[in-house]
Parts: structure tokens; sequence; C-alpha cells
């Protein structure tokens, strides 16, 4: 507990917070400023957090609370095991400005809308000035985005993330895009095919620490029953929690795997959960490591020569383009966003969701993979688990309350858009300009899932029928109407318009025999 009272900042630090260079710290005073950051229940409860996303969060935050003690900053930090913590984030905070008086209340801009209004709601209560900071650890602004998105019905990608690479001069070469192409989807899109694919490096995985163990003790106590499996081994838990860590993470992607990323960035395998991707997305979240930092990393390896232009321009693109995308999506479009449902899908997301258990392999492989890892790459959430409940018709707030749960690396700024606006199309076009739908045949073409499974990727109905695939031409027929008027849906249409009657009555009575039989489970 620090000595300073009263203190003139009292500066919010929060989990997704964790770095001394960000705004929050700049021109701090240890001789009149405190830092608070304080666990809570609340926050793993709120949505009902995976045991992984909950360890990450709280073995980082105590790591960075241990960086700043090391470096003398005055500290206010409520563990989930002191005896008088609130397990509120609001109020703990309420409980550290009655001790500490604080004359302001200062912080970099959060990633959640929730905890965003509770912040204010605290400094209109107590009548503390709140300022909040620009958080420079983007490319971009809120404000930037909300300028360029002005007027538009439809917010693409492409045309952002082309200001991006212009303003900041990311593999440009005289305002033009290096090798004269703004992006080079055509060349990352490989399956791997029958061979399997090439050797895959072990990603980089650090054995817990004390800290680390303490704290996978705690959550596997005190969150018995939720969701997932954790344990003190590289097995178990994994996760870069300093941010010395996830500078070796980023260099080792560099090194080892960013040459083949691109070109099966798409790709998924059976039993292979880590492939050739970076893994960096949890240490980006946390701020462990900057948006800035990671895009130079990439584009020293094309200078050098070590990486390919589609490889490294397909991962800028995450970095630069997507992720600073779909923040100003989440920002300009709260709190509206998380109550879009577009497409009026109201069934209730299958309960084997959270334990893995079902016949269809490729759902079986991905979400036993997220339970026990806290991880999938984004083709097995936007094109396995993302189209099953597209397809199926799933809630979107239940969905996003899934995938915000699940994940290591879920912040709500940037898991939000991507399954209400990309994976669901719940926003109705506002981020995508069609739905992301398509059989089983497209999970057999990118994977080797269906090759062990008891279903058939390219039968609609029957015994042997692939539930994707009955739910991919029920989904047409019930968004016909719709979907009909979508120049890029107009293929797909016209092929559902080609089929017999018999058949489209077979399949919607399929369909909905799949949705009772998981009602009554």
């Amino acid at each position: 507990m620090p000595k300073i009272t009263p203190v003139r900042h009292l500066i919010v630090v929060l989990g997704d917070q964790l770095n001394l260079d960000s705004s929050a710290f700049k021109g701090f005073d240890p001789k009149r400023d405190c830092v608070w950051m304080a666990e809570v229940h609340e926050e793993s409860t709120h949505i009902w957090s995976s045991k992984q996303r909950i360890a990450l969060f709280i073995s980082a935050m105590r790591h960075f609370a241990k960086e700043l003690e090391k470096a003398k900053v005055p500290l206010h930090y409520s563990t989930l095991e002191d005896s008088d913590n609130t397990q509120s984030l609001d109020r703990e905070l309420l409980r550290a400005i009655k001790t500490l008086k604080p004359q302001a209340l200062l912080m970099t801009a959060p990633g959640d809308w929730r905890v965003l209004e509770k912040l204010k709601g605290i400094a209109k209560q107590t009548n503390i000035p709140l300022e909040i900071r620009e958080d420079d650890y983007f490319f971009s602004t809120v404000r930037e985005f909300a300028q360029h998105s002005k007027g538009r019905k439809q917010i693409r990608l492409e045309y952002w993330y082309r200001e991006l690479r212009k303003k900041h001069n990311i593999l440009m070469e005289d305002n033009q895009p290096i090798g004269g192409e703004w992006n080079y989807d055509h060349d990352n899109r490989s399956a791997f095919g029958k061979e399997g694919p090439p050797p895959i490096p072990e990603p980089l995985r650090f054995k817990a620490d004390e800290i680390t163990k303490d704290v996978i003790q705690l959550v596997n106590t005190r969150f018995a029953d939720h969701p997932g499996e954790l344990a003190p081994t590289l097995e178990g838990f994994g996760w870069p929690v300093r941010r010395a860590d996830a500078l070796l993470v980023l260099s080792d992607f560099m090194k080892n795997r960013l040459p083949l990323y691109g070109q099966f960035q798409d790709a998924m395998w059976t039993n292979e959960a880590w492939l050739f991707h970076a893994h960096i997305a949890s240490a980006l979240n946390l701020k462990l490591l900057s948006a800035q930092e990671v895009v130079d990393a990439a584009q020293t390896e094309f200078i050098k020569g070590r990486a390919p232009i589609a490889a490294v321009e397909g991962f800028i693109r995450q970095i630069l383009g997507w992720r600073e995308y779909v923040r100003g999506i989440y920002w300009t479009q709260m709190p509206g966003y998380l109550e879009r449902n577009a497409l009026s899908a109201n069934t209730p997301l299958p309960a084997f969701f959270w334990t893995g258990k079902t016949s269809m392999n490729c759902l079986e492989q991905t979400i036993t993979q997220s339970l026990r890892t806290g991880y999938a790459h984004h083709i097995q959430r936007l094109m396995v688990t993302g189209l099953y409940t597209l397809l199926l018709g799933v809630q979107p707030k239940e969905v996003h309350a899934w995938y915000l749960s699940m994940y290591v690396d879920a912040v709500e700024w940037v898991e939000l858009p991507n399954v209400i606006g990309m994976s669901q199309f719940a926003d109705g076009g506002l981020m995508a300009s069609k739905p992301y739908v398509a059989s089983g045949k497209y999970i057999d073409r990118m994977s080797n899932y269906c090759k062990t499974c008891i279903y058939k990727p390219d039968q609609a109905h029957g015994k042997d029928a692939c539930p994707m695939t009955t739910l991919y031409w029920d989904f047409l027929m019930r968004h016909e109407s719709s979907m009909g008027k979508n120049p890029r849906m107009v293929m797909q249409v016209r092929n559902l318009k080609r089929m017999s009657e018999e058949a489209k009555q077979a399949i919607n009575a399929q369909a909905k025999e799949h949705r009772k039989a998981l009602i009554s489970k």
C-alpha cells in the first residue's frame, strides 16, 4: 500500500494494458502519482471465461505488478485472494479512491465499452476528473477511423488498409505497393494436400514460474467449474506473460514460421493446433507488444530477403489492417453493435460447444483444441465454429459470449466485430460484403478433418450427410430472398434454384431433425 496521500493522479491500469510505455505513464511522478490495478471475480464471470483465459490475464497482471514494484512505482494492487476485495472493478476502484483521495483519475483508453462506462460512472459519482488518453500501441486513432468511415453505408477493410499503408509507408515504394499489388490473398489459400503439412517448427512455449504456478492453482480451485483445461506444464499453459517472453515469441515466429505463414494460413490439420501461425495475438492484446514493432519486424524480414512478399503482406494485413479496422468498427458502432441480429438468428448455442463432444469431426477437433489450449486459428474460428453457428442460426450474442469466454486473445474490441460482423453477418453487411457460408466441401478442401469423419461432405441429406452441408443448403433456402439480392451470393442462390423440390424437402426435414436432436441433449 503506497504512503502517498493524497495522490495527484491515480493511474488506472486494466488487465489488457500491461506496458510501462503506455500513454497513461507519460508525465508520471512517483512522488505524487500512484498506479491502481485489481483482480476481481466479476471480470471472469460476467462472461463464463475459460481457465486458460483467466490464468493468462491474472498471471500477466501479477508479472506486470512485479515489474512496477521493481521500478519503484507506487502501486495499489488487489489480488483475488485479498479478504477485503469486493470482487467488482467499480467497487474496488471506489475503495481505492476512499483510501488514496486522488485529485484525478488517469488512464489509457480501455478496450471494452462496458468497462469504459463503469469508469465514467465512478468519475461522475465521486466528482473526480477522469482523463482518458489515446492508446498509442495502435497505428491509428478511433477519430481517424470515424473520419474515414463518415458517410459510408459499408465500411470495407481494403480501403482503410491501403490508407494506413500509405500513411505509415509500409511495404510501399514511390507511393505504390511493393510488388505492384495491395494484397496477395490469391497466394495465401493453400491446403496441405494429401501428404500433410511440411515439418512444423515447435512453437515457443514457456515453463510456468512460481507466479504462474500459483495462478494456475488459484484458477483451478476458484474457477473449477469454468470451461477448459489448465496445468503447470508446457502443454497445459505456455503463453507469454511478460514482455521479454512476448519479444522472444515474436522473434521465433519471424525466424521459423513467417516464410510459410502466408501460403498455409488457411489450412487445417488433425491434431495440429499451432501450424505456421504467430501465436502473438494475446501478447498484442495485453500490450506486451505494440502493433508498430510487430509490423516493423515483419517488414524487415522481407527487406532482408528472409520471407516472401505474399507471406509478409498477408501477416501485416492482419496487424496493420484487420486489428485497426475492427477496433474502429467497435468504437464507432457501440453500444448498439452488440445487439445486431440482421438474420434474426435465435437458436441457442449447442451444449457441445462447452465440451467438444460431437460426432462432427471438424467441430470436435476445433472445440477440444480450444478448450485445451485457449487457441484456434482464424479459419478454425471463421469457417468451422463460426460457419456452423451461422448456418444453424445461433443467437449472435451467444456466439459472441462463447468466443469471448474461450480464447486467450479475446478482448471485446477485437472479438465482437469479428463475431457479429465477420463470422455471423449479424450487422447486415456493414463489415462483410457477403456472409461467409460454405458447405462441408470447403472444410474437406482445407483440412483432413473429413477423412476420418462419419459424415460425407458432398452429401446434403441421407444418413451419411454432413450437417454442415445440410445446414448450408437449409440456410440458403431460409434466406433465399435476401441472399438473392446480394451480388456476391448470386452463384450460390442460382445453384439452389437448380435443386429439385424433392431434395429441398429432404434437406429441410434433415435440418429440422438436426436442430431437434441438439435441443434434446
